[in-house]
């Protein structure tokens, strides 16, 4: 099975876009949003699929770049994850879970409040690291 997750940042570049998950896994928790890219889809079509379902957020409002995978083997799951910034303030809308901006200086690593075991705290750092060459050029250059 496949699945993404979207970092979505504001257009200030300062608070990111998640949901408190209405049902399992991470009930209650705080998540990216994302979900299931079918058999036979684009990942990156997926990836904006998923954005607009969950948050009414359109490819016009964000340009997203694939910045990781992660493999769970015992589970036989790969999730990839997007991130982006808006271009431009959007509001954002959803049914499926609440939608709620959060600072970036907050402690993601706190799995009480947070979901996926930490994962949200290592890909906001990633992005921490490489965010602005990836807002230059889409893509981490090579060292």
């Amino acid at each position: 099975m496949r699945y993404n997750v979207i970092a979505l940042l504001s257009a200030e570049g300062d608070r990111v876009l998640l949901c408190r998950r209405r049902k399992a896994p991470y009930q209650g928790k705080l998540n990216f949003v994302g979900g299931k890219i079918e058999a036979g889809e684009d990942p990156l079509a997926a990836a904006y699929r998923e954005l607009w379902e969950e948050t009414a957020v359109t490819r016009d409002d964000v340009t997203l770049t694939h910045i990781m995978d992660l493999a769970y083997s015992l589970e036989g799951v790969v999730l990839e994850a997007y991130a982006g910034t808006l271009s431009r303030a959007v509001p954002v809308s959803g049914t499926e879970n609440e939608l709620l901006w959060v600072g970036l200086n907050e402690d993601f690593s706190d799995t009480a409040r947070f979901a996926g075991c930490g994962n949200i705290y290592h890909m906001l750092c990633y992005l921490r690291e490489y965010g602005e060459q990836i807002r230059e050029t889409g893509r981490v250059r090579p060292v």
